[in-house]
């Protein structure tokens, strides 16, 4: 039975800007053993060679096809919900390409969706605009539910914030897409070809990855190098298989595997 990965990014990887010492060593261990992996990020606004140039930078040498992203869960789902679909889009760049390749078309009228994703360009007239549409049924989809940072000089408002003040206005809850949501779990699992049994996560955030992939019966591996701090653990009612301060203290083949 083969295994494989998927692989939250920031908190993971990176943080912020700053490669997480021994990422790049664990990176290149999978590469070498030829163990499947995908990043597996929430991020709808950047493409997937954006995601492989910002890896570059930090020395990280990966392809596209080891990227899969919230945009490209969500084209996806809106694909197969049937031929030439018609979304209005609050996003940018990896959303919008995505939505293009499953055959949505992009429209400013009547569309049967409302699709929301990350972005600094769409203004409070576009957002009413889009509590319009979906007023007149339009369905409300969300890339995901991250929250902002809450910090100074954050120049992105958060999904999560975004997609609360449209749920106000509309009487409507969002369907959301990202972690950890079932859809984007299982979209990313079958990317990778792999079963449920041979897939494992490995997040730093209990709410997203951890859960996601508690509630899809895959194997979890928690890094401390993120948001989860070990004292906060016992507040959930789930936990991951196993715990690491780091990538780099991982060792391969895993337990289970």
């Amino acid at each position: 039975m083969k295994h494989g990965l998927l692989i939250d990014m920031d908190g993971v990887i990176y943080s912020g800007e700053t490669l997480i010492e021994g990422a790049d060593r664990f990176i290149a261990n999978l590469l070498k053993n030829d163990i499947p992996f995908t990043f597996m990020t929430n991020n709808s606004q950047r493409t997937r060679l954006d995601v492989v140039r910002k890896l570059k930078l930090l020395g990280i040498e990966v392809t596209e096809k080891h990227v899969y992203t919230s945009a490209m869960a969500t084209g996806k789902f809106l694909g197969d919900q049937g031929e030439n679909g018609t979304a209005y889009v609050l996003g940018e760049g990896g959303l919008i390409t995505s939505l293009h390749e499953n055959g949505i078309n992009l429209v400013n009228t009547d569309p049967e969706f409302v699709v929301l994703g990350e972005g600094r360009n769409f203004t409070l007239e576009m957002v009413q605009r889009a509590v319009d549409m979906i007023l007149a049924g339009a369905k409300f989809i969300t890339t995901n539910q991250d929250p902002s940072p809450k910090k100074p000089g954050w120049n992105n408002l958060g999904i999560a914030a975004t997609t609360a003040m449209i749920e106000e206005a509309t009487g409507r809850k969002a369907f959301v897409i990202g972690k950890p949501s079932p859809v984007m779990m299982r979209s990313a699992r079958k990317y990778l070809g792999l079963e449920t049994a041979e897939t494992t996560v490995i997040g730093d955030t209990m709410e997203t990855d951890i859960q996601g992939g508690v509630q899809m019966g895959y194997k979890t591996i928690l890094v401390l190098s993120g948001i989860a701090k070990k004292e906060s653990l016992s507040e959930y009612a789930f936990k991951p298989d196993l715990i690491v301060g780091s990538v780099d203290q991982l060792e391969f083949p895993l337990k289970w595997w």
